[in-house]
């Protein structure tokens, strides 16, 4: 299985103007324990130089990859862009995952699957 390219996958089908956790994006990925490893693939570039990664956030929606962005900033002036709410909180920036995250549908999910099966990942 090439782990990083599910990763790349799944991150772009991220819609626009929505967010997903890291944990989302391992479940959909088949590896529901390996969050660590899809913010690993988006910060070393390994999930593509096109993954949407300004759009994956942590569990509780902060954005803790703005260490991987060209400045500090870029991650929530790119959600912004996208009509994402970002709000300030102690040590960083928040989005709302109940009214900006990902709903993907079980539908989704098995195609995800599908996809991965026919490209043998």
């Amino acid at each position: 299985m090439n782990f990083y390219k599910r990763v790349e996958i799944v991150c772009n089908r991220i819609p626009h103007g929505n967010t997903a956790s890291y944990g989302q994006i391992a479940l959909l990925c088949g590896k529901p324990k390996n969050a660590r490893q899809v913010g690993y693939a988006l910060n070393h570039g390994l999930a593509g130089k096109h993954a949407p990664a300004h759009r994956v956030v942590n569990r509780q929606g902060i954005l803790s990859g703005a260490s991987s962005f060209q400045t500090y900033d870029l991650q929530k002036r790119l959600l912004e862009q996208e009509g994402v709410t970002v709000q300030p909180v102690p040590g960083g920036w928040q989005v709302d995952l109940k009214r900006f995250g990902w709903k993907n549908t079980m539908r989704e999910a098995e195609a995800l699957q599908e996809e991965f099966l026919r490209l043998g990942i």
